[in-house]
């Protein structure tokens, strides 16, 4: 147990504590991670230009230090971020005229803490923390925390103490719903990142935990015609952003737009190879659109309106006796959009202007065009 001073503190029935761990007490016991988003990210980015500076950081074993997973909640490391702190640290090292932590940092602990008050109901006491690697966890200041651990070399013998406040075994869902609404406003945490705590940690939400996964499908697919083109969680090359995908396809789930019960059920495990085929014939449909540069095919209101007439796609296939996941079956019943729509529809200083193209008006058109695939007068 590593036993220091503190302060026991209570709000609305949480109890937390507010101390100061040493800067090689934090670099034993905080573990560094991010949210895992598949192998097109990184847990660091943000590399530095060819001109920049040579940074003082190494790289290679700062990146050995921060782990992914799907339990995580932190955003990717941003490089720039750590290259200039690490060298404010250096500044105050020097200067000796303003501290480099001065604000408290907000960690979890995994274990149970001890506090022992100097006396009966006081609030100052010691507070009794496990000596395990990586027991401690940040909510806010995890950037702050790696510039320490990549500094921390070059402190020598120097005294240096964090101001920290730390929750004892704080639920996984508490700890999200602090780290979202640290970071939400102040920070502008993107909304693709909330998308995915949101779905998979923050509400237990499992309709958007399945739109999240039919998103993921459809960027880290490699037979995907959107691979690698979903900025997952704000970050990546990607031009097209998840969160608007994630909330349709959540409203689809939540609506049982696929069928109720066990047909529905079944069809939400089927659902990524279901959008990835169905989204590779819109690509073949509307070809000359979906790769030139002109079009706003893959816009998030285009992408949104396809989206939103799957379940009249899934219908078709059920009339037709189909397997709802079938490539063929799916090109075959939206084969009118070539004839009726075409890819004239989305050249961006066209028809898509012209029109004043929403979610809505794109999606009825779609409707009409697989009710009257032969141009029926209606």
């Amino acid at each position: 147990m590593i036993s220091v001073a503190a302060i026991r503190m209570q709000q609305f029935g949480v109890q937390f504590y507010q101390a100061s761990l040493s800067a090689n007490d934090i670099d034993k016991l905080v573990r560094f991670e991010v949210l895992d988003y598949g192998e097109t990210g990184q847990p660091v980015r943000g590399g530095r230009k060819k001109s920049a500076a040579p940074s003082k950081v190494n790289w290679d074993l700062l990146e050995r230090r921060i782990a992914s997973s799907e339990k995580a909640y932190q955003r990717a490391i941003i490089r720039k971020k750590i290259d200039e702190l690490v060298q404010y640290y250096e500044q105050c090292r020097q200067a000796r005229d303003l501290p480099s932590i001065a604000g408290a940092v907000i960690i979890s602990c995994d274990e149970a803490l001890k506090f022992d008050p100097v006396e009966s109901g006081s609030p100052l006491g010691t507070l009794k923390v496990p000596e395990r690697e990586g027991i401690l966890r940040a909510i806010d200041g995890q950037h702050r925390l790696l510039a320490l651990h990549a500094d921390i070399e070059r402190f020598g013998d120097e005294a240096f103490t964090v101001p920290v406040i730390i929750f004892d075994r704080l639920p996984e869902d508490h700890v999200v719903q602090m780290f979202v609404t640290i970071n939400a406003k102040h920070t502008r945490l993107n909304a693709s990142h909330l998308v995915s705590l949101s779905g998979r940690q923050l509400y237990r939400d499992e309709n958007l935990a399945a739109a999240h996964d039919v998103v993921r499908a459809l960027n880290d697919r490699e037979d995907s015609p959107l691979y690698g083109e979903i900025k997952l969680l704000g970050v990546g090359g990607g031009r097209v952003a998840q969160a608007p995908l994630a909330q349709e396809l959540k409203k689809l789930f939540a609506a049982e737009a696929f069928g109720a019960g066990r047909k529905g059920e079944a069809f939400r495990e089927e659902s990524k190879k279901f959008f990835v085929n169905y989204l590779k014939q819109v690509a073949q449909v509307f070809g000359a659109a979906w790769n030139g540069r002109k079009y706003s095919i893959k816009s998030a209101s285009a992408l949104r309106a396809f989206i939103r007439v799957a379940p009249d796609v899934v219908r078709r296939l059920d009339q037709e006796h189909a397997d709802r996941t079938d490539f063929r079956a799916i090109g075959r019943v939206i084969a009118p959009w070539g004839r009726r729509i075409g890819d004239l529809r989305f050249e961006t200083e066209g028809a898509w202007k012209r029109g004043g193209t929403t979610v809505d008006s794109l999606s009825k058109e779609l409707r009409l065009a697989l009710q009257y695939p032969e141009g029926t007068s209606v």
